[in-house]
């Protein structure tokens, strides 16, 4: 009877002499680590996104804004804004730089893909063309499109993404351009956002969520399309479009 209660304990004790607690406590230690660049990383994301809202709030004016008054009411300040975002990235790439960039992109990509679309709508308000992505680059001071090394980079599918949001922004305001009096606005949207959409079908698209959004560009591109369809039939067009 003792001989089969000291084997009964032993086996009770065994398993938990075979687990070393130090496991354990250097797996809390990665934890912390962890929770601690994300931290340092999301207070970047936080600041960037805030000064983000403000590029946004100021580019949202163009949908009641004269187009003769863009450049005061709109275009130079969301040009300092752009510079105080463009700031905050440098210092997020900096610090980003140090990680992972797969393990940790996710945090800030939607904000990243906010400043893209925010300086593609910027400069084609302001000379009607589209920004590259090496253009964005360079703005922005940070790689693109990085392969032969793990840092922080604007990757190709930000860059597409950016331009779904920046062509549903455009779509908005070819109906709004009409309210303010601007007949010949809608025309040059439609020409650009048939120009992306015929670009985007020369792309073998491997992203769900971008194949998604490329889909959707078509309800964009008739959206436009029925605005100047409208201004046709009322015989506004301008004549020398």
């Amino acid at each position: 009877m003792a001989d089969d209660t000291a084997m009964t304990n032993a086996a009770a004790a065994g398993p938990s002499a075979n687990v070393d607690p130090a496991i354990f406590s250097s797996l809390q230690a990665k934890i912390d680590e962890e929770t601690g660049i994300k931290d340092e990383l999301r207070a970047l994301v936080d600041t960037l996104s805030k000064q983000g809202r403000v590029t946004q709030s100021i580019l949202s004016r163009v949908h009641n804004t004269p187009t003769a008054e863009l450049e005061t009411a709109v275009l130079t300040p969301c040009a300092d804004s752009l510079a105080a975002q463009a700031a905050t990235v440098k210092i997020l790439a900096d610090a980003a730089s140090k990680y992972p960039f797969y393990k940790w992109n996710n945090i800030w990509q939607r904000d990243m893909q906010n400043v893209v679309s925010s300086l593609q709508l910027h400069d084609w308000l302001k000379a009607g063309n589209l920004i590259t992505l090496e253009e964005v680059g360079q703005r922005l001071n940070v790689p693109v499109n990085v392969k032969d090394e793990d840092t922080f980079h604007i990757t190709i599918e930000d860059y597409l993404l950016a331009l779904t949001y920046t062509i549903e922004e455009l779509s908005r305001l070819a109906p709004n351009a009409v309210t303010l009096g601007d007949y010949a606005r809608p025309l040059q949207i439609s020409r650009f956002i048939k120009d992306v959409h015929a670009g985007f079908q020369l792309l073998n698209l491997k992203n769900d969520i971008l194949r998604r959004r490329n889909d959707a560009l078509k309800y964009n591109v008739k959206k436009v399309e029925d605005v100047v369809y409208d201004l046709s039939l009322r015989g506004l067009i301008p004549k020398k479009e």
